[in-house]
């Protein structure tokens, strides 16, 4: 109890991606609402590509006052070309930016009281590990996906760092996974020279921290920890304090349509029960016209009910050209399009019996978390190693595509159908599945829980190191 009454703050350094930014800011209230003497700062950069989540993040923080910000300068960017793998643009970045970052982390060190008992950052930003090195503040990395995709990148370290993959190559055996995995569901930033020695580098790097901190759940992922625990001279502790998502569903969002949040609900309460499904490909997932009229004609085929968030909806004068001829007016009744979704509310809702989706990490804790099952589509990142998992090692989704390239392949009409009628079947085992792992997934986070634990460790851990 002396412990818990100490005074202390964490400096925490995400990426400004929606994808790691929501569940950093997750971790942060829960980090507060575990010790109440606990105050935090985030250090957000500018990423020249990225729109500014300014709002977003302050609107989440409106009401923890335990939680403040500070903009970084903006610094010379690497060189556009650099941008492709994004790991290795955000790597280059960081090389500008650290001695900016030291000079901040300096002030606060000098003008707060309270001592700073960690520097909390991105798995991404490694490399200002070196910042808490030089000023004696211990570093913690923060995964945002899973400890299967942290598994991957210390499995490198038994290459050579500049030995890309190869499609071709044997499958790859990941410690604690149950089988080997096939190099075509990896990042694709693994088969580039820039951004495998990247991963690479982030995979040393970890060494140097106190503690990973992962989004998942020991029931879920329970193997895998051990694996990676039995090896502590490579690993750190690793603290599974998942699953951390935003059930209010980003409504502070000030940039949310309104209007259009209001008549996607008011449609599904007019639905029966389990009868929905949602498509959503995340913030960066879109299609082209030929694979757009693809999924319109499976889901025309199939018969189900549906809401589709599709980004960029086709306007009036070129609807015909890209949606097949009398879509519209079937749909009606039937389904709803949207631009933007309130993913949290929707997959809570009722209405919704099967999730189509890019498997995002956030978005399969999403569903698990309201025993959802999901027909996968992954597009980029690591979804392709997620679905992988989802299908073949947790028996949590319904297999569409495991290894999809944009560019490259186009599913066709019949396939998708198949798999939503699959997905809609109530009597296919996954539905089993995947209620029982939300049940485990709630139990995980109350009082007693795998996750509650690993927080309260992981707050003893970074108390005791000062």
């Amino acid at each position: 109890m002396a412990e818990m009454k100490k005074k202390a703050e964490l400096i925490f350094f995400p990426i400004p991606e929606i994808g790691h930014l929501a569940s950093f800011l997750e971790l942060a209230q829960l980090l507060i609402n575990h010790h109440n003497h606990l105050s935090i700062t985030f250090l957000c950069m500018k990423l020249p590509y990225a729109p500014s989540l300014d709002a977003y993040i302050r609107s989440v923080i409106a009401s923890q006052p335990q939680i403040q910000v500070i903009d970084l300068p903006q610094v010379e960017p690497p060189p556009q070309e650099l941008l492709r793998p994004l790991s290795h643009y955000i790597w280059s970045y960081l090389q500008t930016l650290k001695p900016h970052v030291k000079g901040i982390v300096q002030n606060i060190l000098s003008s707060h009281s309270n001592p700073i008992i960690g520097l909390l950052l991105d798995v991404f930003c490694s490399p200002l590990i070196d910042v808490g090195n030089d000023l004696g503040i211990p570093s913690y990395l923060y995964n945002s996906s899973n400890v299967g995709f942290f598994s991957l990148m210390l499995s490198l370290q038994k290459r050579q760092i500049g030995y890309v993959f190869n499609d071709s190559d044997p499958e790859w055996l990941i410690p604690g996974l149950p089988d080997p995995v096939p190099s075509s569901v990896f990042p694709d930033a693994l088969f580039n020279k820039d951004g495998y020695a990247t991963y690479y580098k982030h995979a040393q790097r970890s060494k140097d921290s106190k503690g990973i901190i992962v989004n998942s759940f020991s029931e879920l992922e329970q193997n895998l920890i051990d694996a990676l625990c039995d090896d502590q001279s490579q690993t750190p502790p690793i603290y599974a304090v998942g699953p951390l998502i935003d059930l209010k569903g980003n409504k502070s969002n000030p940039t949310l349509d309104q209007g259009q949040h209001d008549r996607i609900l008011k449609w599904l309460d007019e639905q029966p029960d389990s009868s929905v499904v949602f498509l959503c490909f995340g913030s960066k997932g879109s299609f082209d016209p030929s694979q757009t009229r693809e999924i319109a004609l499976a889901i025309q085929h199939s018969g189900v009910r549906f809401l589709w968030s599709i980004h960029s909806p086709p306007t009036t004068d070129i609807e015909e050209r890209i949606l097949p001829e009398g879509f519209l007016e079937w749909m009606e009744g039937r389904g709803m399009l949207c631009e933007w979704a309130p993913q949290v509310e929707i997959l809570a809702h009722k209405a919704i019996g099967g999730f189509v989706s890019h498997c995002g990490w956030n978005s399969i804790l999403e569903s698990i978390w309201f025993g959802v099952s999901i027909l996968t589509w992954p597009i980029y990142g690591e979804q392709k190693m997620n679905t992988f998992r989802m299908v073949r090692e947790f028996g949590l989704a319904v297999e569409l595509k495991l290894d999809y390239r944009r560019g490259s392949d186009l599913v066709m009409a019949e396939e998708i159908e198949k798999g939503l009628k699959q997905l809609m079947d109530r009597d296919n085992v996954v539905h089993k599945n995947v209620k029982e792992m939300k049940d485990k997934a709630r139990k995980a986070v109350l009082t007693g829980g795998s996750s509650y634990i690993a927080v309260g460790k992981l707050i003893d851990n970074m108390l005791g190191s000062n």
